[in-house]
């Protein structure tokens, strides 16, 4: 059989998609306050940066170009900061008792805050207990006060006051040990009950709590490094957190609405190449032969990674308009 030379083109035929793995992190100078810069990383990247340990806070510090964290008309103090993941989450508030089928519909949302609460000062207040007049204020976990437990036998409800002051979670370990649980306060007629129990100028743990500080991306990592005095909630409205990295990175609460740069993380998108060829045909190979072009691939594949392209590269056959991929070179075509 006679060698025929056939030019086949497969123009713009060919795609390349390279997956570098680069730095898990990645900052972003542009000015945007928090929820503009989450929306922003879970569109490019993953979310916004969790950081897990030192050696995060380290390779953040060699990262961070402080030079272009500098904005006209602010205090030098909003300067060289960076939005990372972590908030705190102030909605988050839930009873001891997780029997679902101890409420009623709507009681496990009953709340009977004082006017002002919660408050979450110096952003620690992540527990609850009741005043001697029945409003509910926020405290620290670690605050000393007596308790109110609840006993629950069957549709018999019994609300029972501790002798001894102890920290929330403690009172929560001695209700759950003695009786069911710290108490569940499902309506006004219970508040009633408990506010009864409760010593003349002292307030009582109940079971009402928070969480506190989370990561976005849903990251169970307890890491912090938080700045000395810091998280405070200086303005009653601090529950996101920035880098500062005048100060080694180190982490402080801010109003969310602040604009400034942020970080993401996660991997870089993958970049897509489209590759114009012309390959020669010196035999009745065909072509269409899907085993075929699958070893032209793997040649091509081997030879772009001599050239210096990382492993992490797929190719692929694109196809024309028409459905074909390949076509005959006309003789005027470049």
């Amino acid at each position: 059989m006679d060698k025929v030379l056939l030019l086949i083109m497969a123009a713009s035929g060919l795609s390349a998609v390279s997956s570098h793995a680069g730095l898990p992190y990645h900052f972003v100078y542009e000015q945007k306050n928090m929820t503009e810069a989450k929306s922003y990383c879970r569109e490019k990247y993953t979310d916004l940066a969790t950081v897990d340990n030192m050696e995060d806070v380290k390779t953040l510090n060699n990262m961070a170009d402080s030079s272009k964290m500098v904005y006209p008309g602010y205090q030098t103090y909003y300067n060289y900061r960076a939005w990372i993941g972590l908030y705190d989450d102030v909605d988050s508030w839930r009873w001891s008792l997780t029997n679902t089928s101890f409420y009623k519909p709507g009681e496990a949302e009953f709340r009977r805050w004082r006017t002002g609460e919660p408050n979450n000062a110096f952003s620690k207040e992540h527990c609850t207990a009741m005043g001697v007049d029945g409003p509910w204020n926020d405290f620290s976990c670690e605050s000393s006060k007596k308790a109110v437990c609840i006993h629950v036998r069957g549709p018999d409800v019994t609300f029972i006051l501790t002798d001894i002051s102890m920290t929330w979670p403690a009172a929560q370990s001695y209700c759950r040990e003695q009786y069911t649980d710290l108490a569940s306060v499902r309506n006004s007629t219970e508040n009633q009950k408990v506010q009864k129990l409760i010593p003349t100028g002292e307030s009582v743990w109940i079971g009402l709590f928070r969480d506190s500080w989370k990561w976005l991306d849903g990251s169970t990592s307890l890491f912090r490094y938080w700045k000395t005095g810091e998280p405070n909630n200086n303005d009653g409205t601090e529950i996101c957190v920035a880098a500062a990295f005048n100060q080694s990175g180190q982490w402080e609460d801010w109003n969310c609405g602040v604009k400034r740069a942020f970080i993401c993380f996660g991997p870089v998108p993958a970049s897509k190449h489209v590759i114009r060829l012309t390959l020669e045909k010196k035999n009745s190979l065909d072509l269409k032969n899907p085993a075929v072009m699958e070893a032209m691939l793997k040649q091509l594949k081997q030879k772009l990674k001599a050239q210096g392209l990382d492993d992490n590269i797929t190719l692929s056959w694109r196809k024309q308009a028409d459905g074909k991929v390949f076509h005959k070179k006309k003789k005027d075509e470049l």
